[in-house]
């Protein structure tokens, strides 16, 4: 059996490591093509090391289409050429057959864990702070006339963006009290620069306003000087200007300058959550309902799609057997289940958003049918 299981691992992992480097590079190709007229004179070191920061995030997604063709291409030959059925003939069942299918799927399964929740997060980071910064040369630009949170109830708006200088223009920045809903400080700043997790402002001015103060202003009698300038000074009982226009003042933030951009430069932010931000959404005190939810349905989606390795590597083995007589046969058979487990899989997020109080079943959904459609199919092969 230790020979026949080499036999077989060496009839899978050729058509594995193709189909990776096949639906790698269309997919590669694709993220070139849809940036490419931006990346004009861009050194092709830079575009070498922005694609290369995508293949943790792309690799995850290609997995499953590889072990579908892995198994499909093996399996399919052996089939055709009776190599199987003179396996059988000696007493060894298919199941002991496949099992260096099972084995192989496993370790894909594990590598692509360990890719999307410590690998791909940071990676996709990093990818769009290059392609900002380095590529397009945009930085911050995409930000201008939007809020954004930094963490920490720190929030930045700028009326402009110098990308020569890296410069904000007309910066505001609000802290709100967790403690004091209704007291928060304002900043507001002529220029500043936004590096690594430190806003640093010139031509500053900070207020802290009580809004809660502000409110008691009417009642403060009219005839009583004293009373409304205290009444004022309780609305802002802090205010600070620099002593010199050079001073500037550095505040820190709890999302980076590469993270602000993954989050909100892009249409949809990038995929920035791995392990411990999941762990943290999902146990720390304090976190919004909304978070939470999210953070567990992105949990279960960065499980449930590399355990889509297995689940169709058991798919795949009765059509390998059926249908994969040639190479284009078995890459066409491959392709049509691969698509029907993503849209299965899309689906499934579809309906773990409208089920919040138990997204695990949609999440899980193409998983639950590809398993029990793959072992209906094996009992009937």
């Amino acid at each position: 059996m230790t020979r026949l299981s080499r036999y077989v691992t060496a009839e899978l992992i050729p058509p594995l490591l193709a189909g990776t480097l096949l639906f790698t590079a269309v997919l590669s190709f694709g993220y070139f093509f849809i940036s490419s007229q931006f990346l004009g004179g861009v050194p092709l070191g830079l575009i070498a090391r922005w694609i290369a920061y995508q293949m943790p995030d792309t690799l995850v997604k290609v997995f499953p289409m590889a072990v579908v063709l892995m198994t499909v291409v093996a399996f399919g030959r052996m089939s055709t050429e009776r190599e199987l059925v003179a396996v059988q003939s000696g007493g060894i069942s298919l199941g002991r057959v496949a099992r260096p299918v099972a084995l192989l799927a496993l370790l894909v399964t594990a590598l692509s864990i360990w890719l999307s929740l410590w690998v791909a997060p940071r990676a996709n980071v990093e990818t769009r702070g290059l392609y900002w910064d380095a590529l397009t040369g945009a930085g911050l630009q995409q930000l201008v006339g939007k809020t954004v949170d930094l963490g920490g109830n720190l929030t930045l708006a700028m009326g402009g963006y110098d990308p020569a200088k890296r410069e904000l223009r007309g910066v505001r920045v609000e802290k709100w009290s967790a403690d004091a809903p209704k007291q928060g400080t304002l900043i507001f700043a002529d220029t500043g620069t936004f590096e690594n997790n430190r806003l640093s402002l010139r031509g500053y001015a900070v207020y802290t306003v009580d809004y809660a103060a502000a409110a008691r202003l009417s009642r403060v009698p009219e005839n009583d000087p004293r009373a409304f300038r205290e009444a004022v000074q309780a609305v802002f009982p802090n205010v600070v200007t620099p002593a010199n226009a050079t001073d500037a003042l550095n505040v820190d933030t709890g999302l980076s300058r590469k993270q602000t951009l993954a989050q909100y430069a892009d249409a949809i932010g990038a995929d920035a959550q791995g392990w411990p931000e999941l762990v943290t959404a999902l146990t720390a005190p304090g976190v919004k309902a909304a978070e939470r939810q999210a953070a567990r349905v992105n949990l279960n989606r960065k499980l449930a799609l590399p355990f889509g390795n297995l689940v169709l590597a058991l798919s795949a083995l009765p059509f390998a057997l059926r249908f994969g007589r040639t190479l284009g046969v078995s890459l066409g058979i491959a392709l049509l289940i691969a698509v029907a487990y993503y849209l299965l899989f899309f689906l499934g997020l579809t309906v773990a958003a409208a089920l919040p109080a138990l997204p695990e079943l949609g999440v899980w959904l193409a998983n639950v049918v590809f398993a029990a459609g793959g072992l209906w199919l094996l009992r009937r092969a």
